[in-house]
């Protein structure tokens, strides 16, 4: 005969079981046994975010505002898809790869380390599927570590999201530019990017 138990005898529901973050060590120690070999992925709060595959239009945004980035910056400074440090209290547990990182120093500067917060000039994320995920946790996380300039780009609405003025965690400036707006970045406000002048 079946018998009648509470969950209370059987212990928390699966929602509510505790899983263990990913950290940066764990990710370390499986790169070097090549289990991450042919992937990409980047750590965002204990996370492994997939980021394997790029549709097209996401492809082309990217290679356009890096190249634009690259004429206002200097190749040198300007880095693709390539780790950088947060604050060190979300360092174990996150080492996102923005799209785009500016850099205070060219690339040679980085050749032992990853950039620092105080080495970042302005990060940018190429978002299509992403958008939500880019405008909170990722933001937040910039925003926690102080990245002064940080802009979305959003695919879709063909529009740039650029948030500024981090305090507290949070970022205190969020402006939207639409397709024919000019945006410059605070590290060089003599240059300015309208999304419309991208030939798509």
């Amino acid at each position: 005969m079946p018998l009648a138990i509470s969950q209370e005898q059987i212990g928390a529901p699966p929602s509510v079981l505790r899983k263990k973050p990913w950290t940066r060590r764990d990710c370390d120690a499986l790169e070097k046994m090549g289990v991450f070999d042919g992937l990409r992925y980047e750590l965002i709060e204990g996370e492994l975010i997939d980021k394997t595959g790029m549709n097209p239009p996401h492809a082309m945004f990217l290679m356009l505002i890096a190249s634009w980035l690259n004429r206002v910056f200097g190749d040198l400074h300007v880095r693709p898809q390539m780790p950088i440090d947060v604050r060190p209290e979300d360092n174990p547990t996150s080492e996102p790869q923005p799209d785009l990182c500016v850099t205070t120093q060219p690339a040679q500067r980085f050749a032992s380390r990853v950039p620092s917060p105080e080495d970042v000039l302005l990060l940018v994320e190429v978002a299509d599927t992403t958008l939500d995920f880019d405008t909170t946790t990722k933001a937040a996380l910039y925003a926690r570590a102080g990245i002064p300039d940080y802009w979305v780009l959003d695919v879709n609405d063909r529009r740039i999201l650029v948030h500024r003025s981090p305090q507290s965690g949070a970022y205190r400036s969020l402006t939207v530019y639409d397709a024919n707006e000019p945006v410059s970045p605070l590290a060089a406000p003599e240059a300015s990017l309208r999304i419309s002048e991208f030939s798509l």
